[in-house]
């Protein structure tokens, strides 16, 4: 998994990458299927915005979250983030079916 962190208007101190990092290894704990990352900070007058874009097998997950702190935004991306990595995993691997073996028998 290749992991990108920039920064537009704002440093990437060392703190913040850590912080990054642990957030986005609780969402990826949840889906193995991940080839890359690519986050986003930035600055916008009063407003601190955390984006990310997962890519997956098949498909791109992209999530934005602003806040007054950073630290605020990145943990608001990640439960975003969360939520969007679930559902497509949920989607994507249930199919609305079961098998003939486990059908009840009519005699």
């Amino acid at each position: 998994m290749n992991l990108t962190i920039t920064g537009h208007h704002v440093e990437v101190t060392p703190a913040i990458r850590e912080y990054v990092n642990t957030k986005l290894d609780r969402v990826i704990r949840h889906f193995d299927n991940v080839t890359s990352v690519a986050v986003i900070l930035s600055v916008e007058k009063l407003k601190q915005k955390a984006e990310v874009t997962l890519h997956v097998r098949g498909k791109d997950i992209y999530v934005e979250s602003d806040d007054a702190d950073m630290y605020a935004a990145i943990d608001s991306m990640a439960d975003k983030l969360d939520r969007q990595v679930l559902k497509y995993k949920q989607k994507n691997f249930d199919h609305g079916h079961d098998t003939l073996k486990h059908q009840p028998t009519e005699l």
